[in-house]
C-alpha cells in the first residue's frame, strides 16, 4: 500500500462512518473514485477531511442532494457554493421560528390555567392561525389568554 493510503475500512475507522456508507457517498458523488489495488479502495490521507466536512455539514442540515451541489460548486471555483449557504441559513432561520413558536405554544399549555386547554381563546386563536396559514407561526405567551388579570393588561 502506498504512502498515506487508507482501506475503506481504515477510513470507516477514524470517521465513524460504515464502509456501506462511504460506498455510497462515493456511488453519489460526495467522494472521489479511489484507487484501486487488486481490487480494493484505496484513499488519499485527504479523504478524512473530506468525510468530516460532509458530517458536519449534515449536522447543520445539508442533505446529501445539497451536499453534492455545494461540492461540485466548490470544485468548480464557482461562487454558487455562497448562495447555497445563504439558502441553507434561511431555511434554519424559518426551522428556528418555527421551534420557537411551537416552544412557546408548549409552555402556554403547561401554564394555562384552563383545565382543558380547547376552552383556551387564545390556543383557537393559534389553531384557526394554523388552518388558515398552513403553518404555525405564532403562540401565545405562556400567561396570554390565562384568564383575566393574568398578564394581558390591566382589568378594570
Amino acid at each position: 500500500m502506498g504512502q498515506g493510503e487508507l482501506t475503506i475500512g481504515e477510513v470507516a475507522s477514524r470517521t465513524g462512518v460504515a464502509t456501506s456508507g462511504l460506498r455510497y457517498w462515493e456511488e453519489i458523488g460526495l467522494l472521489p473514485p479511489p484507487a484501486r489495488v487488486s481490487g480494493q479502495r484505496r484513499y488519499p490521507s485527504s479523504v478524512i477531511e473530506r468525510v468530516g466536512e460532509i458530517l458536519l455539514l449534515q449536522d447543520v442540515g445539508f442533505t446529501l442532494r445539497e451536499l453534492k451541489e455545494l461540492i461540485a460548486a466548490r470544485e468548480r471555483a464557482a461562487e454558487g457554493w455562497r448562495e447555497l449557504h445563504r439558502r441553507k441559513l434561511a431555511e434554519l432561520d424559518r426551522r428556528l421560528a418555527r421551534i420557537e413558536a411551537a416552544r412557546t405554544a408548549i409552555a402556554h399549555v403547561l401554564a394555562c390555567p384552563h383545565e382543558d386547554i380547547r376552552t383556551c381563546p387564545s390556543f383557537a386563536r393559534v389553531v384557526e392561525t394554523r388552518l388558515a396559514e398552513g403553518v404555525l407561526k405564532e403562540a401565545p405567551s405562556p400567561t396570554e389568554g390565562a384568564g383575566p388579570g393574568s398578564g394581558s393588561g390591566p382589568t378594570r
